[in-house]
């Protein structure tokens, strides 16, 4: 079985809501300080791009 175009961004797209999801539990749980609200919004900024490879598939 090999991996297509869709199966490729499907992985990318799951890959990256689980690094988006720990990076903003590190900055929920983690760091208490500024740096919270930087780990928090990468993780919200690679929702935003999960987002996009969720909509490329089937038309790339």
């Amino acid at each position: 079985m090999g991996m297509n175009k869709n199966t490729v961004l499907a992985w990318a797209t799951f890959i990256m809501m689980v690094v988006g999801f720990s990076l903003i539990a590190l900055g929920a749980f983690r760091y208490d300080d500024v740096a919270g609200w930087g780990f928090a919004s990468v993780g919200i900024g690679f929702f935003a791009i999960a987002w996009v490879f969720n909509a490329l598939k089937g038309r790339v």
